[in-house]
């Protein structure tokens, strides 16, 4: 848990969109379809984050009418939410890491049976090394 809310795999795909570049204002429509994943699970996702400091929302000043669409609430990411989120991502990544992990021989799984690449004998792009 990073701040009192765990870093899932949706957590991770908002915060990687905002990690690409700290500095950047993004919607949420934009980030639905970045990170592919609905509005019900993505604006929870930026309370949160906002309610961590992470991230800071405001709502673009335009008129609607000249427009012809809402307001846009854009967030941008704070410098402490940066630090957090890379410690987070870090975090994640080595929790996830499985050293000394090799599939099994080819003889009799998966990647026999489905003919799947089989990484490190240089078939996985088609030819040999």
């Amino acid at each position: 848990m990073a701040d009192g809310f765990r870093i899932t795999n949706n957590v991770a795909a908002v915060l990687r969109e905002f990690l690409d570049d700290p500095t950047a204002q993004h919607y949420g429509f934009e980030l639905m379809r970045a990170c592919e994943i609905s509005s019900g699970t993505l604006y929870p996702i930026v309370a949160r984050l906002e309610k961590a400091g992470w991230i800071e929302g405001h709502v673009e000043d335009i008129d609607p009418k000249a427009e012809g669409r809402p307001a846009r609430r854009y967030y941008t990411m704070t410098a402490a939410g940066e630090f957090a989120a890379t410690q987070a991502l870090d975090k994640l990544a080595a929790r996830l890491r499985l050293p000394g992990w090799s599939p099994r021989p080819a003889t009799g799984n998966a990647l026999a049976r489905f003919r799947l690449p089989q990484w490190g004998t240089g078939t996985a792009f088609g030819g040999a090394l």
